[in-house]
């Protein structure tokens, strides 16, 4: 339906109502790129200050963030990850209400690189070697990569595909996951990790590695999960001084 020039109702205010219903109705995904100035300004045949006028009303209204550099994005709800809370990255997502899934990218028996072999000791010269994708309303949000005890190849594609990493390393020991150790960093995706994540190459991802034991003290695992920074924020609660 054509916006109506000669209407009371301003043309911008006109233009940010179509798009906030378009954004309602789900045209465009949790966390999406809006068209351009350019491309909505030749949709509507307004003028590029008009548009801006529309995206203020939408923004005041939280409906969009604007990123430097980047373009306008559709406000996803923001997802946390706990680093005081001992929970997986499936398991933190589900907590939180998010219509969280996984889908398993490459899995199968090998050698455990030396540098984490070193760290997690004897016994794992070999591991399962599983990569998982993780989604939210079936957008990307983080890759994880996982070194598991080799055992645990005989489980199913669906059961890696559904349940976290913790459910699966302490029924195959029969113990719980007592202790983790997590460094969070940053890089830049290659055109591999961009490709999968669905962002260009180059650009910033948050790196999360996590090193995990039982309640014996053996290792239970060792993850490192490539995560896009636009709706993810690592939260540190109850920080007490010392």
């Amino acid at each position: 339906m054509p916006i109506i020039r000669d209407n009371a109702t301003a043309l911008y205010r006109q233009i940010a109502a179509r798009l906030e219903d378009e954004i309602r109705s789900g045209r465009f995904e949790p966390a999406g790129r809006l068209p351009s100035e350019a491309e909505i300004g030749t949709r509507f045949a307004v003028s590029r200050v008009t548009v801006r006028l529309a995206l203020d009303e939408l923004a005041r209204k939280g409906l969009i963030e604007r990123r430097k550099g980047k373009g306008t994005y559709v406000a996803g709800k923001e997802v946390r990850h706990e680093l005081d809370t001992l929970q997986s990255f499936h398991e933190s997502l589900i907590l939180q209400g998010l219509n969280a899934s996984m889908r398993v990218l490459s899995v199968g028996t090998t050698r455990t690189p030396e540098t984490i072999a070193a760290a997690l000791g004897r016994g794992w010269e070999t591991c399962l070697s599983l990569e998982r994708l993780h989604l939210v309303d079936n957008e990307p949000i983080a890759l994880g990569r996982s070194f598991l005890p080799p055992a645990l190849a005989k489980l199913s594609r669906d059961e890696m595909e559904s349940r976290p990493t913790y459910a699966i390393v302490s029924a195959f020991a029969g113990l719980d996951v007592e202790r983790a150790h997590v460094a969070i960093g940053a890089e830049t995706a290659d055109p591999q990790l961009g490709s999968i994540l669905k962002v260009p190459a180059g650009a910033a991802l948050l790196v999360m590695e996590r090193t995990s034991w039982f309640t014996d003290n053996t290792p239970a695992e060792r993850s490192t999960f490539y995560v896009r920074p636009e709706r993810y924020r690592f939260v540190m609660n109850n920080v007490l001084r010392h």
